[in-house]
């Protein structure tokens, strides 16, 4: 009976208020999709750091007959100078920090570049004499990418080393910012439906002030009083997130997953399971929970004035 009342109450308020609820909806339905697509933009940045940084290798490229650069000055470098940058990679300060290595000569960059560039007409352009040769070197552990840099760096016929994972971390800094942006938008709409939550619970309870009285009256309690609007903001709440919730699990399985993934399958894309699955739960129980506490407060505050 009284489970009954208070669920009959909630509708009555709902269907009063109806033009608010909407509103409450929309904007909790469009807040929390922003917080979803930055968690997930999130899960994105760490998969990719993962599996990238864990693979960036570092080149030791040697001098050509074209180099620039002022280590260059002899010319191209000589066998000696090669094999005396393979000793001190095989070498006991080294061995320790290096997983593999392997010399790629200017053929096989030549053929690497064609094949990587194989499409533009400047190919045709470029003579395999005019690129480098080099070492290409995984390590055990990328942190020590600086060790092999301050040994190798300044030898004789080594133009330049390069750690790749200085590309990666311009990269990665880009898509922290674009997450860093979705939840600062994302904090500012969750702050405007917390606030269209607490207004539409005031309107509902003042729609019904007379009812209020009445109920006061004749002795009902707080809790039983407050029941019906706590629960017209958690009904409200929950329907935003749950659309935001299928909005993030529909935009993950057919555009992620099935426009983005088979174009592009070298960036090791976020899933639906367990990623997707697991930001929807969050958006699911941060919008309930918080459309529940901000009726709570709300309607507390209006009964007490």
């Amino acid at each position: 009976m009284m489970l009954g009342f208070v669920m009959g109450e909630m509708w009555q308020g709902l269907r009063r208020n109806t033009s608010m609820v909407i509103s409450v909806v929309l904007v909790t339905f469009v807040s929390l999709t922003f917080v979803g697509a930055a968690l997930l933009l999130q899960f994105q940045i760490q998969g990719m750091k993962t599996y990238w940084y864990d693979r960036a290798q570092i080149a030791i490229d040697f001098c050509t007959d074209v180099s620039a650069s002022p280590d260059c000055v002899g010319g191209q470098a000589t066998e000696a100078q090669r094999q005396a940058v393979e000793d001190e990679l095989n070498g006991p300060a080294l061995t320790p920090y290096i997983e593999r290595y392997f010399f790629e000569s200017q053929q096989d960059a030549y053929d690497r570049f064609v094949e990587q560039f194989k499409d533009d007409p400047l190919v045709s352009f470029v003579k395999p004499e005019q690129l480098n040769e080099a070492f290409w070197i995984n390590l055990t552990n990328p942190e020590d990418s600086d060790i092999v840099i301050q040994t190798i760096r300044g030898m004789p016929g080594v133009e330049s080393v390069t750690d790749q994972r200085q590309f990666l971390d311009s990269i990665f800094a880009v898509l922290n910012g674009a997450s860093v942006t979705a939840f600062a938008v994302a904090i500012v709409m969750l702050v405007a439906a917390v606030l269209l939550v607490a207004t539409t619970i005031r309107l509902s309870a003042f729609s019904r002030r007379r009812e209020l009285r009445i109920m006061r009256l004749v002795g009902a309690s707080n809790g039983f009083i407050q029941a019906p609007f706590i629960l017209e903001g958690l009904f409200a709440g929950l329907v935003g997130s749950l659309l935001a919730a299928g909005t993030i699990l529909a935009g993950t399985h057919f555009f992620v997953q099935g426009y983005v993934a088979p174009r592009m399958p070298a960036l090791q894309l976020v899933g639906v399971w367990p990623e997707a699955v697991i930001v929807a739960g969050i958006l699911i129980v941060m919008g309930a929970g918080l459309a529940a506490i901000a009726s709570s407060i709300s309607i507390r505050r209006y009964l007490r004035v």
